[in-house]
C-alpha cells in the first residue's frame, strides 16, 4: 500500500476543512481526487506531502508514519502544488539543477536525472528559455519535471491541468497517463472528463468528507440512491400512466408523445420486463436503451450542487 490516510482532520479557526477522512491509494494506481472549491482537496494533499500536519489521525506512506519519518517520506513523494511556484528568472535546466540540489543529487547522477525528466516532460524544444517566457502548458511541464527530479515512487499533483487550453490539457493528460504506468499518482482536478480519461479510481470530497470512493468506470453508479433510467420510443402515443402498471417503475417522464424516460431503483436490467410488457400491451417499440448518468450529474448529486 503506497498511501494510507486514517481518520485525518484539519481545522482552521472555526472551519473544519477536513473531517475524519480515510482512504488508501495502492501502488501503481492513478486516483482522481475531485470536489467543489473549498471541499478540502488541497488541504488533504498538503497533509499527505507533509506541508501541513493533521490535527488528528495518521498518514502512512509505504509503511512509514508521515509524522515520524518526514525526511524519508519527502524522498518518496513528488509534489506539484496548485499554484506551481517557479522562479521565472531562471532557465529550465538551471531551475531543475537547483531542485536536484535540494534532494542532494550531485554530479553525474543529477545531470542524468535532469536529462531524463526533460525528455519525459518534452521540454527539450524550450530548454534555452527562461521559465518566465514559457507558456502556461510548458510551465506546468516544468512543475512536473521538478516533481519527478528525484525519481519518487508517489506523485501528488494538485490541479496539474488548471488554466490550460485544450491542446495543452491533452498534452499534460497524456504525460500524466504515461507517468502513471510507473508511479502511484494522486491528482486533484475540476475537469471530470480528465477523471474518466486517466484515473483508475476516484475519490469525491465535499465539505471535508469523503462522499464517494469508486473505480472510475463505476462512479456513475455512486449517486445519492442508485437510479436506472430507460429510454423507450414507440410508434404510437399511449397514456403515460400505462407504465405505472410496472411496480418497479418509480417515475415516468414523457418526452413528447411517443418517447418516455422510465426510472427504477432496481439494480437488475429491467429492459426485458419492459419489452415484454409493451408487447403484451400491443405497443410497437422503435428503440429501448439504458440511459446512464453523466459524471457531471453524479458529481452534482454527491456534492449537493
Amino acid at each position: 500500500m503506497s498511501i494510507a490516510v486514517k481518520e485525518i482532520s484539519k481545522q482552521y479557526g472555526t472551519q473544519l476543512a477536513v473531517n475524519n477522512v480515510s482512504f488508501t491509494v495502492s501502488t501503481g494506481e492513478i486516483v482522481g481526487f475531485i470536489g467543489p472549491n473549498g471541499a478540502g482537496k488541497s488541504t488533504t494533499m498538503k497533509m499527505i506531502t507533509g506541508t501541513l500536519s493533521p490535527d488528528s489521525g495518521s498518514i502512512i506512506i509505504n509503511d512509514l508514519s508521515a509524522l515520524e519519518h518526514q525526511q524519508e517520506i519527502r524522498r518518496l513523494i513528488g509534489y506539484l502544488p496548485e499554484n506551481n511556484p517557479l522562479y521565472p528568472e531562471m532557465y529550465i535546466r538551471e531551475y531543475l539543477s537547483y531542485v536536484a540540489g535540494l534532494y542532494r543529487l550531485k554530479g553525474k547522477v543529477a545531470r542524468e536525472r535532469i536529462s531524463r525528466v526533460i525528455e519525459m516532460t518534452a521540454l527539450s524544444s524550450e530548454i534555452n528559455k527562461r521559465i518566465g517566457a514559457l507558456s502556461k502548458g510548458y510551465r506546468q511541464r516544468v512543475g512536473l519535471a521538478q516533481a519527478l527530479i528525484h525519481d519518487p515512487e508517489i506523485l501528488i499533483l494538485d490541479e496539474p491541468t488548471s488554466g490550460l487550453d485544450p491542446n495543452q490539457l491533452m498534452e499534460i493528460r497524456n504525460l500524466v497517463s504515461n507517468i502513471g504506468k510507473e508511479k502511484t499518482v494522486l491528482l486533484s482536478t475540476h475537469i471530470l472528463q480528465e477523471v474518466e480519461a486517466i484515473c483508475d479510481r476516484v475519490l469525491v470530497i465535499n465539505k471535508g468528507l469523503i462522499v464517494a470512493d469508486a473505480y472510475a468506470d463505476r462512479l456513475k453508479e455512486s449517486g445519492m440512491g442508485y437510479t436506472q433510467t430507460i429510454h423507450i420510443e414507440l410508434d404510437s402515443s399511449p397514456d403515460p400512466k400505462i407504465w405505472q402498471s410496472l411496480k418497479f417503475i418509480s417515475h415516468v417522464k414523457p418526452l413528447g408523445e411517443k418517447q418516455f424516460l422510465l426510472e427504477t431503483p432496481e439494480i437488475r436490467d429491467v429492459r426485458g420486463d419492459i419489452f415484454n410488457f409493451a408487447v403484451n400491451q400491443g405497443l410497437t417499440i422503435l428503440s429501448l436503451s439504458l440511459k446512464k448518468k453523466s459524471l457531471e450529474e453524479v458529481f452534482r448529486e454527491l456534492t449537493n450542487q
